[in-house]
């Protein structure tokens, strides 16, 4: 919170009077970022697309464009994601799922299934990826000086190899 207050030129006892504590700081910032992600994904229409690596393309384009112009956002929500107070982790994630159930969740819905490969369990192959890239995030975020091109290869990466077992063939 000094860290905060120093930065914003202000004193720590103002930043108190508007956020009481470290949780409601996080909280409101947090919200932000999320409102202004669902913006870009709004923008770069990740919303309502029938393939779901195309939505999925398009959502890794707008969130490094945003990287690029808000680099410190970024980092803070990849941050406050993986927070280690368990207060603020369960107000985090509790909220993520919030924005996610908002929009992105009915994406899935709208997806033609006969893109993938006859059989598969949509809302498992959907639960792996989530998975997968909460991880590779994860293990991007413990190496430290987060490195966004690289972490753009990454997803692409990723992409291409769902892409490679969930993909109906020809």
């Amino acid at each position: 919170m000094k860290e905060m207050a120093d930065a914003a030129g202000i004193s720590k006892s103002l930043l108190f009077h508007y956020f009481h504590n470290k949780k409601e700081l996080y909280m409101f910032l947090w919200d932000k970022c999320a409102e202004i992600t669902i913006e870009f994904l709004t923008k770069y229409s990740c919303y309502g697309q029938k393939n779901l690596f195309e939505s999925m393309e398009r959502g890794v384009r707008a969130k490094m464009e945003m990287i690029r112009l808000y680099p410190d956002m970024a980092s803070f929500t990849i941050k406050a994601f993986y927070e280690r107070d368990a207060e603020i982790s369960a107000a985090v994630r509790e909220s993520y799922h919030k924005y996610l159930n908002l929009k992105a969740d009915k994406t899935l819905f709208n997806m033609n299934p006969e893109q993938f490969m006859e059989g598969l369990d949509i809302p498992m192959m959907d639960r792996d990826m989530y998975l997968a890239s909460e991880g590779y995030l994860w293990e991007m975020v413990q190496r430290g000086n987060l490195d966004m091109q690289e972490m753009e290869k990454g997803f692409t990466k990723l992409m291409n190899f769902w892409k490679s077992i969930y993909l109906q063939k020809g």
